[in-house]
């Protein structure tokens, strides 16, 4: 038994895809259907700087296909605040949105954190404590990036672990890769491709990561990836695992999306 593995990229709308990754002369309007077929998930950037409402997302749901799935970055207004226990009505503007006209296309929500943000134990534990498990009668999964050095503590892992929440693996040149298994599922964001590589990342680095992913949908962790935590384990049993080629080598993001799931469907 395995986890469902998906693979995709930040959004669709960026100029460098048109006429590369998408076909010449294709509507703006078109883009999203398009890019649904090609890869199996994406991860949404705008939700992070502005609100959506319920037609939006209704929209988008009837522009993919099933089976395809939505990950959201929460609102800066969430993560970008000295005191995280203090999100909370932030927190239910973004969930009560309508983001759960998805419907089971909704997947996880993306919470991310500057690199300025520092481990505060309690505070952090009161912000795990806001998020809601459901709303609407839809379940909500939550994942959490951070990227300063003082989350890379045993006491971090225990608490993602202790409220069901992943902690984002992040392949980054300078923020921290905390591969620890904390959630139910796995989040990982691939930012270090090259626009100089046909596929964003090599064909090596492609082959180690879909042995990666493949590890962590089976229940385990790999063992070359670094751990916050590397004497304590997650129940082994099945993940689904989203993967996202980011930030470095944007332009050729997608096809490293395709050339991932093309490996893992091999």
């Amino acid at each position: 038994m395995t986890g469902k593995i998906r693979a995709g990229m930040g959004g669709w709308t960026f100029e460098p895809w048109e006429g590369t990754f998408y076909p010449e002369k294709l509507a703006k309007t078109k883009q999203l259907q398009f890019a649904a077929q090609q890869v199996p998930t994406i991860e949404v950037n705008g939700t992070y700087y502005s609100g959506f409402k319920e037609p939006t997302f209704l929209k988008w749901a009837s522009e993919a296909p099933d089976g395809f799935v939505f990950t959201l970055k929460g609102n800066r207004f969430v993560t970008n605040r000295r005191i995280l226990a203090e999100a909370g009505e932030s927190i239910t503007r973004f969930v009560t949105q309508g983001i759960t006209a998805l419907g089971e296309k909704l997947g996880p929500i993306l919470w991310q954190f500057a690199p300025t943000k520092k481990f505060d134990a309690d505070d952090f534990e009161a912000f795990l404590k806001l998020l809601p498990e459901k709303q609407d009668g839809v379940k909500l999964r939550h994942a959490v990036e951070v990227r300063h050095d003082s989350f890379v503590v045993p006491e971090f892992v225990a608490l993602a672990r202790k409220h069901d929440v992943a902690i984002v693996y992040a392949d980054h040149a300078k923020y921290p890769a905390i591969a620890d298994v904390t959630g139910d599922f796995v989040y990982v964001r691939l930012q270090t491709g090259s626009d100089e590589n046909h596929d964003c990342y090599t064909p090596r680095a492609l082959d180690e990561w879909t042995e990666r992913a493949k590890v962590w949908s089976a229940g385990g962790t790999p063992a070359d990836q670094p751990r916050a935590d590397p004497n304590t384990e997650a129940p082994a049993k099945p993940r689904d695992v989203f993967v996202y080629f980011i930030t470095e080598g944007k332009t050729r993001a997608p096809f490293g999306a395709m050339a991932l799931m093309k490996r893992i469907n091999g």
